[in-house]
């Protein structure tokens, strides 16, 4: 599955890439705990640019921004680089709404997860 057909990673993959980008932010910097935390996420909304492809065994770098926080919503905005690139191959954006474990009904962001999305936060300015 490293690439298909054509010779470069298959666009699906680039959802992996982004999946895994996000978790391990919510984990390291959220304090997000995947089996026990009361809260979850569920993605409700996804989309991805293809900018130029890439091929593995080419070494890539996930970068990830916060573009809108709501009570229990957050925009993810990720781009997966080439290793010494400075120019994103793919970019993404994501949608995640927080909900009770249990209830799947949406849930305030609080606390250490609130934080860290703010301190990733990013304003454009015209």
């Amino acid at each position: 599955m490293d690439n298909d057909m054509f010779g470069h990673v298959n666009n699906v993959n680039y959802y992996s890439y982004f999946d895994t980008i996000i978790n391990q932010f919510l984990i390291e910097q959220g304090g997000f705990e995947p089996l026990t935390s009361s809260q979850i996420g569920f993605i409700v909304e996804s989309s991805c640019r293809y900018l130029s492809p890439v091929s593995y065994p080419e070494k890539l770098v996930g970068g990830l921004r916060i573009g809108k926080i709501g009570n229990s919503s957050v925009n993810y905005e990720v781009g997966i680089f080439k290793e010494h690139g400075d120019t994103a191959s793919a970019v993404g954006n994501l949608t995640h709404v927080f909900v009770d474990r249990h209830t799947h009904q949406p849930t305030p962001i609080k606390g250490k997860m609130r934080q860290a999305m703010l301190s990733a936060m990013v304003s454009v300015e015209d």
